[in-house]
């Protein structure tokens, strides 16, 4: 969720697939940063062979643009975690405009939600707000509690100079690092 110029009254247009064009709303929603589109292309690029029927997790949507990016290109099923209300009643009008019926929102605090266990995902998506240290806590469940299985992919996106701290089994896959952020693209190997 990345955008220092995104607005209260903001738009976001799907990049590609069946929603290609398509827009994505946000009103009154403060203190939301998606991804820029140039960073989506590069994301789903990267996963094109990869994101058809795939099961995707995207622990902090804020915008949705990640997941509904992923739906619209035909993964199988997509779970969006947000936390703020504003956010989630956004999504949920967004998704149901759309009329998707393959992804589910869950208002719910992700860390909170990640200490269950469940089935794993295929793709996971962690853009979570800055300055929180989210992210190594976020990694930290995925890995113990089983949310990720062989060939997962783990997509982080995050301000530059924050420190990671990455899974010995974790291979980097792809990278890309622009003047504010780095998005890292690693697969799971066990």
């Amino acid at each position: 969720m990345h955008n220092s110029f995104f607005k209260k009254n903001g738009k976001i247009y799907i990049i590609s697939g069946k929603f290609k064009g398509r827009k994505i709303s946000f009103n009154n929603t403060e203190n939301l940063r998606p991804t820029t589109n140039q960073i989506r292309e590069t994301l789903f690029e990267w996963l094109s062979k990869y994101i058809k029927n795939a099961r995707c997790l995207d622990c902090f949507a804020g915008s949705g643009a990640l997941g509904i990016e992923a739906i619209s290109r035909y993964a199988a099923f997509v779970t969006l975690l947000e936390i703020e209300k504003k956010t989630f009643f956004n999504l949920q009008e967004n998704v149901k405009k759309l009329n998707i019926s393959n992804l589910e929102i869950i208002r719910t605090n992700t860390l909170n939600w990640l200490k269950k266990n469940r089935k794993p995902y295929d793709i996971i998506f962690i853009d979570p707000p800055y300055h929180q240290g989210l992210i190594n806590k976020t990694i930290n469940l995925l890995e113990n509690k089983k949310w990720i299985k062989k060939n997962s992919f783990i997509y982080i996106e995050h301000e530059k100079k924050q420190s990671l701290i990455i899974p010995k089994n974790w291979t980097l896959y792809k990278k890309k690092i622009t003047n504010k952020i780095e998005c890292y693209l690693y697969i799971l190997n066990i």
